[in-house]
């Protein structure tokens, strides 16, 4: 690993200490301060003058005298805005105050009434860094709230680290990051794990994962997390991840400039691990399993052709029409595993699945599709809450000769264009290998990785999925 997840420590302290050398204090639309601050000027004066209007991460900074004597040392007061109050706007707010701060040591805040874990969980997000060598600047070292709950920092600070680390796996570059080294990282979360080698992956009939895996010099591995909780309840989830640490498309090739970003092809495989290793730091209930289906899809002289065909766990066979569509092979394999083996209440899987769902939805709201209209509704209230937004997607029946083979059981993209709708049928193609489960599929091919630092998110990979898997699981 290049970084530790949230290198930001966050502590508590019960009222605000004697002469912070940076302060922040919230202001409301009305330009006044719930907590008292002494300024050269009143402190609605101060903000009328810089126009200031309260809004969710406007920050007025106001340089103050700190300490006695002959040479007092000048501090600063950060009076921020808190919008509305809402949960949203004090992560807009959180946020804005960490990069404001960066290469400081230390911030003491006034936190705002309402949300303190979101507030609390937008400023660590924001402080997020990623770096190969020395080079950069770095995050604010420690978030010190004042008068805040600590046990809603306690669980911000968990949920920020468990993003960080889907963030750091997903970043880690694939000249570092095989299916063994993620399956070594997964070995690391804390929870049980079983790892299926390349020998063990054709004993057990493996065939979707080896075949994506057959053309690279790293061998494949399906990985297991297994969570129980002390007191479980009657309920048990599974969670199924993409973890391709590189995709090429393999012999399908792809551009030059689609093929950049593909170290983090694995990014649902990531969620995974971080869901998995943050459950009972936050006292989850249900017993879950993850698995995280891993291989790195290359061209070679052994990589799987076009029109070959293969032969899935559980027996089902599917002609690959195109190697590219290699995320929805591995995944069919634990699906189809998780549904025989591990009998569990309901499946949620999430991959960076398809190109079509970012011209669907676009790089800020992630695809969630489902048979199961009750998992659906909970996933969707959990994306609101956590603002790991996601929108409901139709499973259209009508599209599902698309999936049509003339030599094996199914294909794995449409051989025409009569149908179109690629997010559709890939979701469409792993509803075959569920059981009939209840189950939902979140693509996260738009959101799991960001082209600009703003807000919570840093460029790279934003472990888009941690919130909500957890908000849903916690509350299960």
């Amino acid at each position: 690993m290049f970084s530790v997840p949230i290198e930001t420590t966050a502590t508590v302290v019960a009222e605000v200490p004697d002469d912070p050398d940076l302060l922040a204090v919230p202001y409301s639309a009305d330009l006044r301060t719930a907590h008292p601050v002494e300024l050269h000027l009143p402190v609605p004066d101060l903000l009328a003058h810089y126009e200031a209007k309260g809004e969710a991460g406007e920050i007025v900074e106001v340089p103050v005298a700190r300490g006695g004597g002959a040479t007092p040392r000048v501090g600063r007061v950060l009076l921020y805005g808190v919008g509305d109050g809402s949960p949203r706007a004090l992560r807009k707010a959180g946020a804005a105050l960490s990069r404001r701060v960066k290469g400081r040591d230390r911030l003491t805040v006034v936190t705002p009434e309402g949300d303190v874990a979101a507030f609390a969980e937008a400023a660590l997000l924001a402080a997020y860094t990623f770096k190969i060598g020395e080079s950069g600047k770095k995050a604010v070292r420690t978030l010190a709230f004042a008068g805040a709950d600590e046990e809603a920092v306690r669980r911000a600070q968990t949920v920020a680290q468990a993003v960080a680390l889907a963030r750091d796996l997903a970043n880690t570059p694939s000249s570092v990051k095989n299916p063994a080294w993620l399956a070594e990282r997964a070995a690391e979360s804390g929870v049980p794990v079983r790892v299926w080698d390349e020998e063990q992956l054709q004993a057990d009939g493996f065939g979707g994962i080896l075949a994506v895996g057959r053309g690279s010099a790293s061998p494949p591995r399906l990985i297991q997390l297994s969570y129980t909780p002390a007191e479980p309840t009657d309920r048990h989830i599974v969670l199924v991840g993409k973890g391709i640490t590189f995709d090429s498309g393999g012999l399908s090739l792809k551009p030059t400039e689609n093929m950049k970003t593909q170290k983090t092809d694995m990014a649902g495989g990531a969620v995974v691990i971080a869901v998995l290793g943050a459950l009972a730091r936050l006292g989850a209930r249900v017993k879950v399993t993850g698995l995280v289906a891993a291989a790195e899809n290359m061209p070679s002289g052994t990589a799987q052709r076009p029109s070959d065909v293969i032969t899935h766990y559980g027996g089902r066979t599917v002609e690959v029409l195109n190697t590219d569509a290699e995320g929805r092979l591995v995944m069919a394999d634990a699906l189809a595993y998780a549904d025989a083996v591990l009998d569990p209440d309901a499946v949620v899987d999430i991959a960076t699945l398809t190109g079509a769902i970012s011209v669907a939805l676009g790089r800020n709201v992630g695809a969630v599709y489902a048979s199961d209209d009750v998992l659906a509704k909970q996933l969707l209230e959990a994306g609101e809450v956590t603002d790991d937004r996601l929108w409901r997607m139709p499973l259209i029946d009508d599209y599902t000769p698309a999936l049509e083979s003339s030599i094996a059981d199914l294909s794995n993209v449409e051989a025409g264009s009569r149908f179109g709708a690629g997010s559709i049928t890939a979701a469409l193609f792993l509803r075959e290998f569920t059981g009939g489960r209840p189950w939902a599929h979140l693509d996260i091919a738009g959101v799991g990785r960001s082209t600009v630092d703003e807000g919570t998110l840093s460029k790279g990979a934003t472990g888009f999925g941690v919130r909500v898997l957890l908000d849903w699981l916690t509350r299960a």
